[in-house]
C-alpha cells in the first residue's frame, strides 16, 4: 500500500466509505480565485462553498489536488533540488466539511485513517493545537489517547488559518512524525524546531470565524473543516525514506533522467536531477491545463521553470533537448490518476521539446555575449543595465538567467538601468505606433498595457472564472468607475472571453461583481495582450480592483465553436475536391453562420459542392477528438499544417488536429491540420451537421462559401422541406415529382408565350402577313411604315422591321413599342436597295431624341434605341418622316 498511487486511492477511498463526495482535482489555473496566480491548495477549488457564494449537492468532499507554488506569495521555486521537501508541483491531499461535521469527527477520521490504514504507530506521532483551542486540545486526548506532552499548544500564527484580512478562519491542528533520534531537530515550537526530525504530515483546519474587520471576529453560523495532507510527504513516511526524492514516483522519474543522460544522481550530480523530475512535473500538468509558455503572467512562470530544468540538464552534459523523451515515464506514473496528462501527452511533448530547442540557441547566443562584454571583469563589477537590457531585447536572455550566469563570478547586473532601458523602449515604441496613422484613442490601450500587464486567456479550458478589474476605458480615457447606463471597456487580470481574431468573432456575456452587472456585447483584442471587454453596466457601478465573475454566452459560444471547427473541415474538403490551388482567403466565423472565401478560378458545380459537404459530414460522424498542440511555425508546416489568412504567427503556434483521412493521400493521417489560435468543438461530432447554402464570386479567382452547422443548419433544411411541401400541394404531385411537373408547366408557358408572340406580332403588322402592305406610305418618294405598338419587348421589334421591310419590298419602316411604366423602344429598318440613301442609325437617333432618349446603334439597314417618355411615339415616328423629307 506505501506506493505513491495506492496511497492517493486509499486516502479517497477511506473517505469515501465515511460518506465523502470524490471530487476531482480542479485545474491548476483558479477558475474561482482571480487572486491566485495557481492552485496552491486543495481548498481553492471550495472557496466559494466555505463563503457561502455557491451551493453544492454534497456537504462532505475529499480531493487530491494538484498544486503549484512557483510565483507571487507562494514560491518555491529557488529551494527544489537541494531541500528534501520542496516541490514547485505537488499533490494535496484533503478532506472537507462544508457545516457537517466539526473537530471530533475531524480528529477521529484523521487519527483512524494515519493509524489504522496507513498503519502509523502512534507512538511516533504527535499534534499541535492553537494555544487557546482547548477543545482541540482534548478530543486529541479522548480520541487519540494522546498525553499532554504531545500535544503542543502554538501561540503563533502558523496555527490561525485566515483566507484574508477579512473572511472565514479558525485555528489548526498539525500532525508531525517523528523520524527518530538520529535526524537533527526538535518539536515544533522548540528552538531547534526547524531540523529535519518532526515533520508536518497533515494539517486540520477548524474553520469556526468570520473576520469581519481587523478588531471584529464573529463565529460562523456553519462551522466547516478543511485538511490537506501533502502526497509526497506521507509517502516519503510510509515508503520509510526521509527525502521525498526517495519516494517511488520520484525514483521512477530520476531514473528515466539517469538513463537519457547516462548520469547516475549522485554527489553534485542529484541536486539536477532533482529539479529535471520536479520541474517536469510541474511544466506538465500547467501545459495539461492550458498554460504555455510565454513572456508574461502564467506563461512567464512555466517558461521560467521549464528553463531552469533545462538549464540542470545541460549542467548533467545534456546534448540535445532531453524533458520532452522524459514525458511517457510521468505519464506512466501519473497518467492513470490524472487522465489529463494522457490527452495532452502530444501537446506536452512538442511543448518542452520546441521550448528546449529555443532555449539551448538562447543560451549559446547570450552566454557567447555575456562572456565577450564581461571577459575584463572581475569580482564586485556589475555588468550595465543597457547590455543586460540587450541580451533580454535581442536574444531572449532572461534578466535572471544573467544574474545566474554572472553570480559565480561575483558580478552583479545593474538593475535599475536594465528597468530604464526597458522603460525607454516602450515609450519609444508607444511613439512610434502613435505616427501611424491610428485614431488617437487607441493610444490609450499602450497606457493600460504598462500599467496592468497582458490579459491572461482563460476560454481554452472554460467559459467561467474570476477575475479583477484591471481598468476601465470610457471614450479613450482611463477612469476610476462607471455607472449603471454607461458604455466603457473592462480590462480583467484574466478572462475566459475570446477576443475577435482570425475571422472568430468576439464572445458576449456576463460580467458581475458583488454590486454591479456588465453586459459585454463584445471583446477585442488591444495593444500587446490586452483583451478589452466592450459594453454597457446594466446595474451598480463598477469600479477598478473590484473583484469578478466572468462568465461568456456559452449557447453563442458553442454555434461558434461549431462554426469554426467547419471551416477547417470545408477547407481541407476543397482542397481534397478542387485541387491543392485552393487556399483560405478569409473567413467570418460568427454564431449564425459560417463564411469562408478561398481561390479558385471557376463557380463550383453542383457535384463539386455536394462532394465537400459529404465529405466534411463523414469527418462530423467520425466523432473524432479535436486535439491541439503548440509547435514551430516552420514544423507545423512542414507537418502538412495550413496557415491561416491573414494571421500573424510567432516562433510558437498552436497546430489545430481534426479527424482522420478517410481517402485519398492522407488515409489514416489526420484530415485537417491548420494553425489557429481560436477556439474550437472538443470533438467533431460537437458540430453536428454541415451544410453549405450558396457558392458565388467575391473577386478575380476568389469564390465564397456559405454555410450552417448544428441546429441552424436543421431549421434551414426544415424550412426547405416545407417550402417543397407547399409547392408540391399547390401542383398536386408528390414533393418527389415536383421537377418534372415544373418542367411541363414551364415548356407549356414557353409554348403560349411563343403563340402569343407571334398573334402580337401579326397584329402589330396589321393583321397578318398579307395585310402588312395596307399602312404603306410614300414618303420622299420612297415606302414607308410607321406603327406604335404595345405589349411586344424590346427583342421582338427588329423582327417586327424585318416582316415590314419585306412587306415594303421597298422603303422604310418604324416600329415604336410603348411599355406599361411609360418607357419607349423603337427600331428604324431600312431595305437594302436604300441604304446608300437613308442609314438606319442616323433616322433611329432622330426617332430617339423625339422620345427623350439619346444616340441608338446598329447597322445601316437595322437600328434600336430607346427613350423614357412613350407619349412621344408619334413624334419619334414623325422625325423619321421629316428626314425621309428631306
Amino acid at each position: 500500500m506505501s506506493g505513491v498511487n495506492d496511497i492517493r486511492s486509499t486516502f479517497l477511498d477511506y473517505f469515501r466509505k465515511n460518506g465523502h463526495e470524490v471530487v476531482p482535482s480542479s485545474p491548476l489555473v483558479p477558475r474561482n480565485d482571480p487572486t491566485l496566480m495557481f492552485t496552491n491548495a486543495g481548498m481553492v477549488q471550495f472557496k466559494n462553498v466555505f463563503t457561502g457564494l455557491e451551493t453544492r449537492p454534497y456537504s462532505r468532499a475529499v480531493t487530491a489536488q494538484k498544486c503549484v507554488r512557483a510565483g507571487g506569495k507562494h514560491n518555491d521555486l529557488d529551494n527544489v533540488g537541494y531541500t528534501a521537501r520542496h516541490h514547485t508541483f505537488f499533490e494535496m491531499l484533503g478532506n472537507f466539511s462544508f457545516g457537517d461535521y466539526f473537530k471530533d469527527v475531524a480528529i477521529e477520521l484523521a487519527w483512524n485513517l494515519v493509524t489504522k490504514e496507513f498503519g502509523l504507530d502512534p507512538k511516533r506521532l504527535l499534534v499541535t493545537v492553537y494555544h487557546t483551542d482547548d477543545e482541540a486540545a482534548g478530543y486529541w486526548a479522548k480520541i487519540a489517547g494522546l498525553p499532554e506532552n504531545r500535544i503542543i499548544r502554538i501561540p503563533t500564527s502558523d496555527n490561525f488559518w485566515a483566507m484574508g484580512d477579512t473572511g472565514p478562519c479558525g485555528p489548526c491542528s498539525e500532525i508531525f512524525y517523528d523520524h527518530g533520534e538520529h535526524i537533527p531537530g526538535g518539536p515544533p515550537g522548540s528552538p531547534d524546531e526547524d531540523g529535519d526530525r518532526f515533520i508536518e504530515i497533515w494539517n486540520l483546519v477548524f474553520m469556526q470565524y468570520e473576520q469581519v474587520n481587523a478588531q471584529e471576529r464573529i463565529d460562523l453560523p456553519r462551522p466547516s473543516i478543511d485538511t490537506g495532507m501533502g502526497l509526497e510527504r506521507i509517502a516519503a513516511v510510509l515508503q520509510g525514506v526521509h527525502d521525498n526524492y526517495d519516494i517511488d514516483l520520484f525514483r521512477a522519474l530520476i531514473h528515466a533522467s539517469e538513463e537519457a543522460l547516462g548520469v547516475r544522481a549522485e554527489g553534485e550530480q542529484r541536486a539536477s536531477h532533482k529539479v529535471i523530475a520536479d520541474h517536469l512535473r510541474a511544466a506538465s500538468f500547467l501545459i495539461a491545463d492550458g498554460v504555455l509558455p510565454s513572456n508574461e503572467g502564467r506563461g512567464y512562470v512555466l517558461r521560467r521553470i521549464m528553463r531552469r530544468a533545462m538549464r540542470h540538464a545541460q549542467l548533467l552534459g545534456a546534448e540535445e533537448p532531453l524533458m520532452w523523451r522524459l514525458v511517457p515515464a510521468l505519464v506512466r506514473e501519473m497518467g492513470q490518476a490524472y487522465p489529463e496528462l494522457q490527452r495532452g501527452e502530444a501537446l506536452i511533448t512538442e511543448t518542452l521539446r520546441l521550448e528546449e530547442t529555443r532555449f539551448r540557441k538562447t543560451l549559446v547566443r547570450g552566454l557567447g555575449l555575456l562572456s565577450d562584454v564581461t571577459r575584463d571583469m572581475g569580482e564586485g563589477d556589475r555588468l550595465d543595465g543597457e547590455t543586460a537590457f540587450k541580451l533580454y531585447d535581442t536574444y531572449g536572455f532572461p534578466l535572471d538567467l544573467t544574474q545566474d550566469a554572472l553570480r559565480q563570478r561575483g558580478i552583479g547586473v545593474d538593475i535599475e538601468g536594465f528597468q530604464a532601458a526597458m522603460e525607454r523602449q516602450k515609450a519609444e515604441a508607444r511613439a512610434s505606433w502613435a505616427g501611424s496613422g491610428e485614431a488617437a484613442t487607441e493610444a490609450v490601450w499602450f497606457t493600460v498595457k504598462d500599467k496592468v500587464g497582458a490579459t491572461e486567456f482563460l476560454g481554452y479550458e472554460t467559459e467561467q472564472a474570476e477575475g479583477v478589474v484591471a481598468a476601465i476605458v470610457k471614450d479613450g480615457a482611463i477612469v476610476e468607475s462607471a455607472a449603471s447606463g454607461e458604455e466603457v471597456a473592462l480590462v480583467t487580470n484574466q478572462t475566459p472571453f475570446y477576443g475577435e481574431s482570425g475571422g472568430q468573432v468576439g464572445d458576449t456575456g456576463v460580467i458581475e461583481g458583488q454590486d454591479f452587472a456588465f453586459a459585454v456585447s463584445d471583446t477585442q483584442k488591444k495593444g500587446e495582450g490586452l483583451l478589452v471587454h466592450f459594453g454597457r453596466v446594466t446595474k451598480g457601478e463598477v469600479r477598478t480592483g473590484e473583484p469578478v465573475s466572468l462568465r461568456v454566452d456559452h449557447d453563442r459560444r458553442f454555434r461558434i465553436r461549431a462554426n469554426h471547427s467547419a471551416t477547417h473541415l470545408i477547407h481541407e474538403a476543397l482542397r481534397q475536391v478542387l485541387g491543392t490551388h485552393v487556399a483560405q482567403k478569409g473567413s467570418l466565423v460568427a454564431p449564425d453562420r459560417l463564411r469562408f472565401d478561398f481561390s479558385h478560378p471557376k463557380p463550383m458545380t453542383d457535384e463539386e459542392l455536394a462532394r465537400v459537404e459529404d465529405m466534411a459530414n463523414a469527418i462530423v460522424l467520425q466523432n473524432a477528438p479535436v486535439t491541439t498542440r503548440l509547435m514551430a511555425v516552420d514544423d507545423a508546416i512542414a507537418a502538412g499544417a495550413m496557415a491561416l489568412f491573414g494571421e500573424k504567427y510567432g516562433d510558437e503556434v498552436r497546430v489545430v488536429s481534426m479527424g482522420t483521412a478517410i481517402e485519398g493521400e492522407k488515409v489514416g493521417k489526420p484530415y485537417s491540420l491548420e494553425l489557429c489560435g481560436g477556439t474550437h468543438v472538443s470533438a467533431t461530432g460537437d458540430i453536428g451537421l454541415v451544410h453549405i447554402v450558396s457558392e458565388g464570386a467575391v473577386a478575380a479567382g476568389v469564390r465564397r462559401l456559405e454555410a450552417l452547422t448544428g441546429a441552424a443548419a436543421r431549421r434551414y433544411l426544415d424550412e426547405q422541406e416545407r417550402q417543397l411541401k407547399r409547392v408540391a400541394a399547390v401542383l398536386k404531385v408528390a414533393p418527389g415529382e415536383v421537377v418534372p411537373r415544373l418542367e411541363t408547366l414551364l415548356e407549356e408557358r414557353r409554348k403560349l408565350e411563343r403563340e402569343l408572340s407571334e398573334a402580337r406580332k401579326k397584329l402589330a403588322l396589321g393583321g397578318g402577313a398579307q395585310d402588312a402592305s395596307a399602312g404603306r406610305q410614300e414618303v420622299g418618294g420612297v415606302g414607308f411604315m410607321g406603327r406604335i405598338v404595345t405589349g411586344i419587348s424590346p427583342k421582338d421589334l427588329k423582327p417586327l422591321a424585318d416582316e415590314g421591310k419585306r412587306a415594303l419590298g421597298s422603303g422604310v419602316v418604324v416600329f415604336v413599342g410603348t411599355s406599361e411604366e411609360g418607357k419607349a423602344s423603337v427600331v428604324v429598318g431600312v431595305t437594302d436597295d436604300l441604304t446608300d440613301r437613308f442609314n438606319a442609325v442616323d433616322l433611329v437617333r432622330r426617332a430617339s431624341a423625339a422620345i427623350g432618349g439619346q444616340g441608338g446603334g446598329g447597322r445601316p439597314d437595322m437600328a434600336q434605341a430607346g427613350g423614357p417618355d412613350a407619349s412621344k411615339a408619334s413624334a419619334a415616328i414623325d422625325a423619321v418622316k421629316e428626314a425621309l423629307a428631306g
